[in-house]
């Protein structure tokens, strides 16, 4: 599989757009850019060079294995990311190192060539569903704040863990390009932002088209380049920020700022580009340097193909028994009634609104069934069951708690151990998503997965980030 487009056009502008000097179209009000790509050159194995997003498969070596096999020497993302199943073998400074060799050495091999400015309108197939639309933009870090209470345009769904930005951070501020799996949600059930795109696909150009690797699907982008399709998802995107519409769809008050772009998988990805960016302007760097734009993907989150699941918590060392009773305390010193219906399991989705009650299920190895919560604070069930269960490992020692993605984990552990209990939590109302982070701020973290792993983004495009 061969990327089809051509190096043809841009030959002349190579040097200065990847030293940083040519830039895109830039929209200031929505901290939007059409960014100036750099894509694999004409010849270039595409299956090879794409790679999943690198906090994937992280409990499986294997996976990793089998894709450091595959791609063998050939060019690839592989050599450019640093996959978190590595982090427990401690060689940070080495592995960190190869990938700055390895980018040098693409730039210096003229592997990456640039594209005109535009966004690319991505169509992703996977092994679940047949097309999930997205648009690949940069986004203005000036606009994004991940700190708690932030009122910015571009905000984090999920707590920023602080701690785990330094081994990104070392990567980022000496890399010459960049390459996203940072995917960003707009709340459009309009669909008037990516979709319309989609219907004039035909007259725009084809960018890469190929089947990813390890059978996760299909990729393929179109090059949004003409400037009157940029300008009507600029003036669409308009619309879905005004301060009217944000106050009557969230009830916001006067006091409250807009949110238009929030931060879905990839969060730590953009919070490192924001550190980045900030060091980069404490050592004098202009305002105009690339290094202040970051490079993601646009989803809808109303696109029928985009699945929310959610996150189960799993505690070992911990008495059920003591575990429950806590439980009960705790939510009726808060005001609230609390129920235990054994042999019980919880509807599969969970909704917001102002009269409910939250569920979710316990199980031990002697005892399994639905907590109910009536009058939570909270709005969803994992912030419910969190507000709880934090203070609880805070105050035992030798409990540990993990954060499983599938059911049948926690089912098994909690079978086999008498001191091990799981709570499985309900599938998040998509639809709800940014009403609960403007009515709560960031969710806890491990609330959601955007998908399965071979479902999560695939790297394919860069953009320089140096000047």
């Amino acid at each position: 599989v061969h990327c089809p487009h051509s190096r043809r056009a841009f030959t002349e502008r190579v040097t200065d757009i990847m030293n940083g000097s040519c830039e895109g179209l830039v929209y200031t009000d929505l901290g939007l850019m059409a960014p100036r790509l750099l894509l694999p050159k004409e010849g270039t194995d595409m299956r090879k060079w794409s790679v999943v997003a690198c906090d994937q498969y992280s409990s499986e070596p294997a996976y990793w294995e089998r894709v450091v096999k595959f791609v063998g020497d050939d060019v690839s993302m592989l050599k450019l990311v640093f996959p978190e199943v590595y982090l427990p073998q401690k060689r940070d400074e080495e592995i960190i190192a190869d990938i700055l060799k390895h980018m040098e050495k693409y730039r210096a091999e003229g592997v990456l060539v640039p594209t005109e400015p535009g966004f690319v309108l991505v169509d992703r197939k996977t092994p679940a569903e047949e097309s999930r639309l997205g648009l690949v933009v940069s986004l203005d870090l000036e606009l994004y704040s991940f700190q708690k209470g932030s009122q910015s345009l571009i905000r984090p769904t999920e707590k920023t863990i602080e701690a785990r930005l330094p081994p990104r951070i070392a990567i980022r501020k000496d890399a010459p390009f960049e390459s996203p799996h940072i995917l960003v949600l707009i709340d459009d059930p309009e669909r008037s932002v990516i979709e319309p795109l989609s219907q004039r696909r035909d007259t725009m150009a084809k960018l890469y088209d190929f089947d990813l690797m390890e059978d996760s699907g299909h990729l393929t982008g179109y090059h949004v380049s003409c400037k009157e399709d940029m300008d009507a998802v600029a003036d669409a995107l308009r619309k879905l920020a005004s301060k009217e519409r944000f106050q009557q769809k969230y009830n916001a008050g006067d006091d409250q700022s807009p949110i238009l772009f929030a931060v879905g998988d990839g969060n730590h990805s953009l919070a490192t580009a924001k550190q980045c960016w900030e060091n980069l302007k404490r050592t004098g760097a202009s305002m105009d340097h690339p290094a202040r734009f970051a490079l993601v993907e646009l989803i809808n989150v109303h696109d029928d193909a985009l699945c929310l699941f959610p996150i189960h918590r799993l505690v070992e060392g911990v008495d059920p028994q003591d575990m429950m009773a806590t439980l009960f305390k705790f939510f009726e010193s808060e005001g609230s009634t609390v129920s235990f219906e054994e042999g019980a399991r919880i509807a599969a989705n969970e909704s917001v609104g102002a009269e409910i009650c939250h569920q979710f299920d316990f199980l031990s190895q002697k005892q399994c069934g639905v907590v109910t919560v009536s009058k939570p604070k909270m709005v969803l069930a994992a912030a419910t069951l969190d507000s709880w269960l934090n203070v609880y490992i805070e105050q035992n020692g030798k409990a540990q708690l993990d954060f499983v993605h599938e059911e049948y984990t926690i089912e098994a552990k909690c079978k086999a151990e008498a001191t091990t209990v799981g709570f499985l939590l309900p599938t998040i109302n998509k639809d709800d998503l940014l009403k609960t982070v403007v009515r709560e701020g960031t969710l806890p973290r491990k609330t959601f997965s955007m998908g399965h792993a071979l479902e999560k983004r695939f790297y394919c495009e860069c953009r320089a980030i140096l000047p």
